[in-house]
Order: structure tokens, then sequence, then C-alpha cells
């Protein structure tokens, strides 16, 4: 979400203190008008971490959406088209069991999928079926096929992992800063341009409580609530993505930024990471 010009505060883009301190990427390149796609990202990552490496400067990339990680570390497969009525047969037949009803069928078709897709991961589970039904192809095997833009020795990983109630409560101060930093007027702005509610943008946490407040149907208070609410969940996801995906990763737990930097660092005596100039 961070890619969106138009949505600097409520994505929590690198304020301009932060851009003089060291160069980003990335950052509010794209219009809302203009969905990005995973592949179209991982072209643009590639592409910095070529220029990064050039300068032979550490890169950090920073991120919570595992889908980009995994398409930059295992390489998006180029997979054909799976037509929207196949999801939808497949939510059908699935009824009101949903997940308990998908997840035995993927774990026949494609036991590597079924076993990496963490609990209540809906999204992703249907996807991984509807790709093995469409194609006659499990997905795991279409990504196997894939070279990966960082190979696997060419980088580390490491979790920022707060303790959780700490966590939250700074989730809740942040939305609560950015409400009163123009989040709302930000919204207002993308909602006059009356674009299609599909696109990635329109998907930002936030956007959708603030648009209800503007159409008058809940009060600023109930928008702020309801958004907060939204990101302690989104929060809660990625920690069970991380604890799944990224069992043998170090943990910072430390709370604070300079805290979590000097920890950052901490990990990789030998090439600490410099900032710049």
């Amino acid at each position: 979400m961070q890619l969106y010009a138009d949505l600097p505060l409520l994505t929590a883009q690198p304020p301009r203190e932060e851009l003089l301190l060291a160069p980003h990427h990335l950052f509010g390149v794209a219009d809302a008008a203009d969905g990005w796609s995973v592949g179209r990202w991982l072209d643009a990552a590639r592409a910095a971490l070529a220029d990064i490496a050039q300068w032979r400067r550490p890169a950090v990339v920073v991120g919570g959406t595992g889908l980009y990680f995994r398409a930059l570390t295992h390489g998006l497969a180029e997979i054909p088209p799976v037509p929207r009525a196949v999801t939808d047969r497949l939510v059908q037949e699935a009824g009101a069991a949903g997940e308990l009803a998908l997840r035995p069928r993927l774990a026949a078709l494609d036991p590597e999928a079924e076993a990496r897709i963490a609990r209540g991961d809906r999204q992703r589970l249907l996807r991984a079926l509807a790709v093995a039904e469409h194609t006659g192809r499990p997905l795991s095997a279409w990504q196997a096929d894939t070279l990966p833009a960082l190979a696997p020795d060419d980088w580390r990983g490491v979790v920022l992992e707060p303790p959780r109630a700490g966590l939250y409560a700074a989730c809740d101060a942040r939305l609560a800063a950015m409400f009163e930093a123009g989040a709302v007027e930000e919204v207002a702005a993308l909602h006059a341009r009356r674009l299609d509610p599909a696109l990635p943008a329109m998907k930002a946490v936030g956007v959708r409580e603030i648009t209800l407040h503007l159409e008058g149907r809940i009060s600023r208070e109930e928008a702020l609530a309801r958004a907060q609410q939204g990101t302690r969940r989104y929060a809660k996801r990625q920690l069970t993505w991380l604890r799944n995906q990224t069992p043998d990763w170090p943990r910072i737990t430390a709370v604070g930024a300079e805290a979590q930097w000097l920890a950052f660092q901490a990990l990789a005596p030998a090439e600490p990471v410099v900032r710049w100039p």
C-alpha cells in the first residue's frame, strides 16, 4: 500500500526527516488509479536492488506482506489466469464449512501448499485450490519453476516482534495520530476521484472506515475505532504468518525505533548496516 502516492499518511510512509537519513525506494511511486500487481512490484524491486548493489550498499527490505516477500525470495510463477467463476464455485461448494471443507481438498491436490498456508488464510487457500483445479498442476509446482530475485545465500531475515500489548497500543496511537494529521482529508480526496473500489489502494486499512464516515454513515470516532481494530487484526495476521513461515529467524523484541535499530545492527557486526550519507 505504501506504493501509492495518494495515501502517505494512512499507509505510514516515511516522513521527510526519515527520507533525509537514508535513500528510500518505492514509496509513493504509483497513482491510486494505477493498480500494481505483485509482478510489477517485483520488477521494480529487482531494479532497485540492482541499483543499490552497484553502489555497494547494503539493502534493507522492509514490509509486512507475505505474498510480496515470497515473490522476492522464491520467485513469481507465470501461472495462467484463473477465471473468477472457478473461485466462486469453490466458495459455493464449501458452503458454511468454509476452510474445513476446502483444506482437505487442497491437501489432496497440493500438500506442500496446504502445509504452508496458515490456518485462517482463506484467500491464499482459495487461490492455491483454484490454481490446482483449473490448471491441473499444483501451485507449489508452478512456484518451484521460478528463480528468486534474491538468491538463498544472499540475504538474511529478521522479525520485529515487540510484545503484543505494546504493539497493539502503538497501532491505536498511530491511527489516532493519522486522523489528527489529516488522514480523513486524505481519504476524502481519494474518494472524490470515484475510483474503482476493487483497486488495491481502495482496500488499504482505514479507507473503507473513513469513507463510511464521509458518507455520514458512522461518526468520526467510530471510524477511528474501526480503523484501529482493523490495524490490530492486520498486525495479528502478520505475526501469525511470521510465526508459521519464519520460525528460525532471529527476533527483535525491543520496543522503540532506536532500540530496534541498535538490535538490528548487532545482528551483523561483520557487515554493519550503514546510514546514508
